[in-house]
Order: C-alpha cells, then structure tokens, then sequence
C-alpha cells in the first residue's frame, strides 16, 4: 500500500556532463554529488534526509517495532575463544553494548578481565575495533581501530598485564592485519602513503607496502619489508608462520581470488623475499608449515579446493608438489592445523560441513553439528589439544562449543538467552531452476502454520558475487521480521562462492546477467509456490548486494513490491575511480574495455532507469563516511530514479552519519536503521503489526 500522495522530492540541479565511451556518449547530470564535502552536496543530503524520516516517522508501527528489536537484542552475544601464550581471550556484548568488549583471562574458570573496551573510545560507539593481533607470549595486543566506518586504521599496543597502551601509533592502514615476530618484540603489517586529509574517503588507494614496526619506535622508523612501485595495484599482506620462522607474504590484485604467494626466512636477516608462486592462476592460502613443508590450500585444477604440499627447497614444477586431500564434491572454504592433524571447514549446498584428517590425508573422522549451520572458529595451534567453535543458524543464536581433538566429543561453552522459541520456526532449503536451467539453493524460514496462499509478505535476500557465500546465520531483525508474519528467503546465487570458483565465475564479468536471472528465478519461485505475490514481495542486499536490487528493479520493476538497496555498486561505468573501487575490475570487468563496457552500461542500475516508469517502493540506504562503496553512488542514482519514477510510490534515500559501509556500525545505528527499514516494508506492503 504506497502513499496516497506522491511526495514531494528535493530538486536534484542537473549539469551538461557527457563522457564518450566508446563512441556513446552518456550523460552524467549528477556528477557534482560526487563530492561528498560541498556545501551543495551537504544540503542535498540534508533535504533527502528531512523528506525521508518524515516519511518514515508518520508509520504508527515504527516504534514499536524498534521497541521490539530493542528488547530482543538484549541478550548476552560471545565469541569465540582463543589462545595466544599463557592466556585466553575472547569477546563479549552485554546485549546493547555498542561494541563488543574484549577480556583476556589465564584459565577458562577465571574472572574475565576487560582488556579493551571500545565503547569507551568515543561517546557514540562510532569509533570501532577493526583488527587485533595478540603477540606469541601473551604480553602485547597490537589493535587497530577505525572512525565512523571508515576502512581507515590507526594500529595502537596495548601492555596486557598492565592494560595500558604504550606510546606506539601507526597510521595510514588499510586492508591489513598485523603479524607478530616470534620474539613479541614487533610485527608486520601493510599501509599506504599518507593521503590528502581533504579528499581521502573518496581518493584512489595504490602502492600498498609492507612495513616491519619494533616496539617502542616511531613508525617513521618502521622497516620497509617489500613493495613495488612497478606494481601500483599489488597489495601485501604478512603472516608469520607457527613456527616463527617464516613470514608469509600473500600478494593480492583486487579481489580477484588468484594470489602470488613469497616468503622470508626469519632465521637469517639477510635473508632475501623468495617468489614461491609468482603467477596469478590460482588461489593459494597458507595453511601451516612443518619446516620446510608448505601446506596451502588452493583451487589450481580444483575449482571446489583442495590441500597440497610444497617442499621450498625443491619447489620444482607444479607436477612434483604432493596433493594430500584432493577435491571433493563440497567446496573447501578454510583449512588448519590442530593436534596435527588438518580440521577442513566444508560447504554442502551452503552449509557448514567440518571434516578431520592426518597430514598424510587420511580421513579421521567428520565433526558432528549440531544442526544445519554455519560454523566458524576451530583456531588455534599445531600442539593444541582442544579448540572452540561457534554454531549459528537462521533461528539458532551464535552459541560457542569446546571440541576436543581426542575424543572428537564438542561440549557447550557459552549459549545465549533470547526472548524466542525457536521451535515456533522453521527452515527449508529448495532447489530451484534458473533462466539456464542452472539449479540454484534457496533457503526459506519462516513461523510454522503458515497458509501457502501468496499473501504472505516475503524478503528475498542474496548477494551474488566477488566468490563469498551466504551462509545461515542468526538475525534479530530478521527474527522480528519473520515474528510480523514475514518469510525469509535466501538465494544463493551464482557469483558467489558456495560451489567454487566455477560458481564464481558463472556470475562475473561478461556473465554478470546470470546473477540477476537467478534472482529474478528465486522471486518467480516463492510466487509460484504461493509462499508471496509480487505486491507482497521486498528484496534486499548490500554492497554488491546492492548492486543486485538496484539492476532487478530497473530490470523488473513489476516482479517487486518493494526494495532495500544498500550500500550499492550503483554506477558501473566510474566504479573504479574512488578508493578500492580499482579492484573490483577482476570482478565486474572494465568500461576502459570495449566488451566489457556494453555488458557493464546494459545493467548498470544508474544507467537503465527509465522515465515515466513506476519502480515499486524503494528506501536506499548508505553512509556518509563509507569509503569502500562512496555514497555518490547511492546519491547519485536516488536523484536520477526520483526523475525517472512516476506514481505514488515512495523512493527515499536514507543517509546515516558517522558510518560507513556497515563495519564497526554501533548497536544502536543497527537497531534504527532495521526499524527504518520494516516500518518501510510494513507500510509498503501492508502488513498488520499487533
């Protein structure tokens, strides 16, 4: 049920920009809201930004959906534990925390100690922990954090006895970790040039370096471990082995999953950077090493995974390195060494599967679940006995098991309370067909007794690309979604990850169109079978997620009652022009490129809206500091579809501040934005809220 009236927008001033690509010329009238820090710009978001929680702050249902999220959230979240010297630690949420709080402790029975809590670094909870690194003794705590989002970090350390930082301070960090040397005296990590202050949420990050910092000197100071200036677009990223002496380099270019893989002798100073792997053709992931032994996982004439062994002294060609667990019918997502023995983390059908074998390759034995999952965790170190993992399903809360290696028995650790019987719900995974006849898995919940009679409001969720899957994890607000009566459904959609690089490749590039006639399947599907009706129907995805709802509205605008773009990849021909948006080429392809351009303009969501149509309800939604997809997107194509759009239908733009792409976002932006969103959903698609 849209608006009675149509609402009235905020004039968008249009400029006479027109690029010549290829010989078609494209008009760009919004290129100005491309800078986020003119005044014009600044009230622009203003005036979209009063319009929009207008709209939403007249729908009754809004704040006691809110009050609901609110109180559902409140309930103690834990992660996993590990172990690192002498100590353990781990995080934990009180329940509406809004950064989870780190505590180390010596013995699992013991009081937990705080060590970092976040909250306390900015009054709002926008200043959030986005890395950490625990050196080999247990003694320091290299953390990075970041400000309103921003992919940008400031790595400070941290004395664990003490609590206290020390006068250590690294800046310019981005896309990096930090690996401590085995002597806890200092670690590695990656930053770039220092940038222009003005302009660094939206400049382009190139010439990443590798750096080696020793405690307790200016990072003016840091050593330069390896970088090259012929390779602008190379990132680096440094691992020291379990062993310590190694450091393991990754070499990455975009996110293209293919990597070359150097190493360091840490055992000799002089020692040189050696290419192990110096061709981008395959994926390669270090697993352990035992001397010089390698063990990585890769997807080299594997596109599912598979573990083999590389002797560094005899690296040979690719014929004498030792396959020790081949590839399976499951795709291989992560492997470790534990007990010394390999713990392999499996995908069937996009759901954990978790397997044990010897370091020969033998098959010890398979890790019982306790349901149909996701897994993350089982950390930890070669001599290790025991480990932790975590287990979460679309209506089973993160809950944290030990697992024994000997015994093979798993052990509840930590299991929260939430306010919800997770018996009144239920979840099935389909198979359904794609325009190509591709079968692509679904997985729908929803509350048991509900009438397959098409008029329930339904949620189609996917994201479809740059080869991640999409798991079953718990929500709050999807939980309170589906409390209103909502189904939940996820597609998992070519791009992605869940069946190997393959899959990946099937919805990339030129093949792109796949992604959104899998979805555009899916929608069909859950109407056919009377679960929803299109006026009932909402999508939504974020990042390349958005990218997905932004084409499937201006491809379909009649298939959807509603949409939720967020974060969106929504101009696909100047993409590659802001901060890491250069490396998303490997996966959407290039306008510099002929062939690639006409496939890029046939879906690009800001490039295919058409005056006069009716697009179904849409609230778009980003942040003004997120600097991995810049809001220009976002803004520009809310300006370009109010334009287009014709109807009563609302088309918003809600613009959060102090946020970014959606790391580190305090609990309490979480709560109001969901809340936005279903009070959008609920007066859009007219659902009854008790």
């Amino acid at each position: 049920m849209s608006s009675i009236t149509p609402l009235n927008y905020p004039s968008t001033r249009k400029e006479d920009q027109i690029d010549n690509y290829h010989g078609t010329e494209i008009a760009d009238p919004y290129r100005w809201l491309e800078d986020p820090d003119s005044e014009e710009t600044k009230a622009w978001v203003e005036a979209q930004n009063q319009v929009t929680f207008e709209y939403l702050n007249g729908i009754p249902a809004r704040d006691r959906i809110k009050q609901r999220l609110t109180a559902l959230w409140d309930y103690e979240k834990y992660g996993v534990p590990f172990k690192e010297g002498n100590r353990y630690f781990y995080f934990k949420n009180n329940g509406l925390q809004n950064q989870s709080v780190l505590y180390t402790l010596k013995n699992l029975d013991d009081e937990p100690q705080v060590l970092l809590d976040p909250n306390k670094l900015s009054e709002d909870g926008t200043v959030a922990l986005s890395g950490l690194s625990i050196s080999d003794d247990g003694k320091f705590l290299a953390y990075g954090i970041s400000s309103s989002g921003s992919d940008w970090q400031e790595w400070k350390v941290r004395d664990i006895e003490t609590v206290q930082d020390l006068s250590d301070r690294l800046q310019w960090i981005k896309f990096s970790g930090a690996s401590w040397t085995p002597d806890s005296k200092g670690f590695f990590y990656s930053r770039y040039d220092e940038p222009n202050q003005k302009t660094k949420l939206e400049d382009v990050n190139y010439y990443q370096k590798l750096y080696y910092h020793r405690l307790g000197t200016p990072q003016s100071e840091d050593v330069l471990i390896y970088q090259r200036p012929d390779q602008k677009e190379w990132g680096f990223s440094g691992g020291v082995s379990d062993d310590g002496k190694y450091l393991i380099i990754s070499v990455w270019l975009g996110t293209d999953p293919k990597n070359l893989l150097f190493y360091k002798d840490l055992t000799d100073p002089n020692s040189e950077v050696i290419e192990l792997i110096s061709e981008f053709h395959a994926n390669y992931s270090f697993i352990d090493n035992s001397d010089r032994i390698f063990y990585l996982r890769t997807d080299l004439n594997a596109p599912r995974g598979r573990i083999i062994a590389i002797d560094t002294e005899n690296p040979g060609d690719r014929n004498q390195w030792r396959e020790i667990i081949p590839q399976t019918d499951e795709t291989l997502e992560d492997a470790g060494i534990i007990n010394h023995w390999f713990v392999v983390d499996y995908l069937k059908d996009a759901r954990s599967q978790v397997k044990i074998f010897d370091l020969q390759g033998k098959f010890i034995r398979e890790v019982e679940l306790p349901g149909i999952g996701s897994v993350g965790g089982f950390n930890g170190k070669p001599e290790d006995r025991s480990t932790f993992y975590s287990f979460t399903s679309f209506t089973t809360p993160g809950t944290v098991y030990r697992y024994d290696m000997v015994t093979g028995k798993s052990s509840l650790f930590r299991q929260p309370k939430v306010d919800f019987n997770p018996d009144n719900y239920e979840t099935k995974q389909v198979f359904y067909q794609s325009k190509d006849g591709t079968q692509v898995p679904m997985f729908i919940t929803y509350k048991k007794g509900i009438t397959l009679d098409g008029n329930n409001p339904t949620l189609l969720y996917a994201y479809g690309g740059f080869n991640i899957s999409i798991t079953p994890t718990f929500s709050v607000s999807n939980l309170v979604w589906m409390e209103m009566g909502g189904v939940y459904a996820v597609a998992n959609l070519r791009g992605g990850g869940e069946y190997g690089e393959e899959w990946h490749q099937a919805g990339m590039k030129l093949k792109k169109q796949n992604v959104f006639d899998d979805f555009f399947a899916a929608a069909e599907w859950l109407i056919t079978n009377k679960y929803t009706k299109s006026e009932k129907l909402a999508i939504a995805g974020g990042s390349n997620g958005g990218l997905l709802v932004g084409a499937s509205i201006t491809q379909r605008p009649d298939l959807f009652g509603a949409a939720l773009p967020a974060v969106g990849v929504m101009d696909m021909l100047r993409f590659h022009k802001f901060t890491i948006g250069w490396a998303w080429i490997s996966e959407y392809g290039s306008p510099e490129n002929p062939e690639e351009f006409k496939v890029l303009y046939s879906y690009s969501p800001l490039h295919n809206l058409k005056a006069g149509t009716s697009y179904p309800p849409t609230l778009i939604t980003t942040a003004d500091h997120d600097d991995r997809v810049v809001p220009a997107h976002s803004f520009k194509f809310a300006a370009a579809l109010q334009a287009a759009h014709t109807g009563n239908a609302p088309v918003l733009i809600r613009i959060e501040t102090k946020a970014g792409h959606g790391a580190g976002k305090p609990t309490a932006k979480i709560i109001a934005e969901a809340a936005d969103k279903w009070g959008f959903l609920v007066k859009n698609l007219d659902i009854q809220v008790n």
